[in-house]
């Protein structure tokens, strides 16, 4: 592994390259992406304030079941099934090809799928109904794992912003945490949208997806240090300009690698991994888009702000 020992040369390393050597001007389209991100995150408000988000029975408390027929009747025509059973605030749901359905009851019930798998088996003697996954969980149970789930959301963001702000100048601790908080709520928006239910496994992709993001943001941060030092006399916009493009290989290796591998899991996962599956995938392309355009691009106008701010003061003490 050889080395350019050439003064201010950026560090190269002989090793597999996606890109050859880029000069992209990325910080130049920095306000686009602030009103792209604006946005994006004021339409995820927008949507929280009017419709909410969609809770499973993980939260909400209730039963939930997935099941598969060989001969499906129509969804119109279940309902009437279920409401003739008494379960007439029931929601229901199709599943893959159509064959298959998710029913939600809005309360505990036990002995459910027996009633009405026997009621459809005589309504319908082909659908031949089969059971594929059972949950149920109690009101109390519920409202307690919600309540632990944003805790738990809000103890680990709040960890990783200590981290950040222990390890960089605020210049650069500023923009990691905004772009942190981005990623987490565009991902969370893209789920309102789609009106996928916010569950336990969505939660846990939220968290992973905050680890992702902030990796991201340190390698490109810690590649931006080692510029500063050496092209000190040279503008921080080419600076970072130079930083960005030197990490963009590795940040795009690293991210079609977890793309992939996450849409392998979408694809052919299954339905109780297919939120997370689809949270990861909003949340890889949001935070490699992020870590170029919300954390470094604020970290550079909060690095120009602070600047000219030490600039006015000299000014003043010589005045």
């Amino acid at each position: 592994m050889s080395r350019d020992k050439s003064p201010g040369a950026p560090t190269q390393h002989r090793f597999f390259s996606l890109l050859p050597s880029t000069h992209i001007p990325f910080m130049k389209y920095r306000r686009i992406a602030y009103v792209f991100s604006a946005i994006v995150v004021l339409t995820t408000v927008a949507w929280l304030v009017v419709k909410g988000p969609k809770y499973s029975v993980d939260f909400t408390g209730g039963t939930l079941l997935q099941v598969q027929m060989a001969k499906a009747p129509h969804p119109d025509e279940i309902r009437e099934v279920l409401d003739g059973l008494g379960y007439g605030g029931a929601e229901l749901q199709t599943v893959g090809e159509g064959n298959e359905f998710l029913i939600r009851l809005p309360r505990q019930a036990e002995g459910a799928y027996q009633k009405i798998a026997g009621a459809i088996t005589a309504r319908y003697p082909d659908a031949r109904p089969e059971l594929r996954r059972e949950e149920t969980v109690g009101p109390r149970i519920g409202e307690e794992l919600r309540s632990k789930a944003l805790w738990a959301v809000i103890a680990s963001l709040g960890a990783i912003l200590l981290y950040v702000g222990l390890r960089y100048e605020f210049k650069f601790a500023f923009g990691a945490v905004v772009a942190l908080f981005h990623d987490v709520f565009a991902a969370f928006g893209v789920l309102l949208f789609m009106q996928r239910e916010i569950s336990l496994t969505v939660i846990a992709a939220l968290l992973t997806l905050a680890g992702y993001s902030i990796n991201d943001t340190i390698v490109v941060f810690d590649r931006i240090r080692e510029r500063r030092k050496q092209l000190h006399k040279v503008d921080h916009e080419a600076m970072m300009n130079s930083a960005l493009n030197e990490t963009l290989s590795r940040t795009l290796i690293t991210s079609i690698t977890v793309f992939l591998a996450t849409l392998a899991l979408y694809v052919w996962g299954g339905e109780v991994i297919n939120d997370f599956a689809l949270c990861m995938l909003v949340g890889v392309v949001f935070g490699t888009y992020s870590s170029i355009y919300v954390a470094s691009a604020l970290a550079l106008d909060t690095w120009i702000w602070l600047d000219r701010r030490k600039a006015q003061a000299r000014r003043s003490r010589a005045a």
